[in-house]
């Protein structure tokens, strides 16, 4: 039996993309959780993607958790209208922040930050320290090469058939939130 998810960790770009379908998505994403009852926890940046699923979850009224480190306030212009914004010393408290104040974690399109994070939460399931779910929200089939890769490594030997049971990939955010439901 699923538990109940009251917040959900955001993966996602910092830059938009080059589908307008991601963008969609966030946005949609952000709407969704708010109308969902479930806080937005992300890395309060106000650009890309991270800023269109932030800002349609506060114009829906959505309860916003947004971590970002020092170094990363003026490139990522982080936004402070949130109902909490978490200023860090480092990358590695911000990552740490984000998840332990969620319950759930979905992983938008994004380039190199979303997939160290994706990998991260992944590894820490993988070695039990953790029985959040983990969503790929695979927009247009955007994660595909990904989890060509995760099958790759298992084929190969370097993981168990497990991992691949530890993420579940959604095509829509309408998936999304029913996979978060509990039974």
């Amino acid at each position: 039996m699923k538990t109940q998810v009251n917040s959900v960790c955001v993966y996602c770009g910092s830059r938009d993309g080059a589908q307008p379908t991601y963008a969609s998505a966030a946005e949609d994403l952000g709407r969704a959780l708010a109308n969902g009852g479930m806080r937005l926890v992300y890395g309060a940046g106000d650009v890309g993607l991270m800023g269109r699923v932030a800002r349609a979850c506060v114009a829906a009224g959505g309860d916003t958790f947004g971590v970002i480190p020092t170094h990363l306030l003026e490139m990522e212009v982080g936004k402070r209208d949130l109902n909490t914004f978490v200023v860090t010393e480092t990358m590695h408290e911000r990552k740490k922040v984000m998840f332990m104040n969620a319950d759930a974690v979905i992983v938008l399109p994004g380039g190199a930050g979303s997939l160290d994070e994706f990998f991260e939460v992944l590894t820490w399931r993988q070695l039990g320290l953790h029985d959040k779910p983990i969503l790929l929200l695979n927009v247009e089939g955007y994660w595909n090469p990904l989890i060509a890769l995760i099958d790759h490594v298992i084929a190969r030997g370097f993981a168990g058939d497990d991992i691949r049971g530890y993420v579940t990939v959604v095509d829509t955010v309408e998936a999304a939130l029913t996979a978060l439901r509990p039974a």
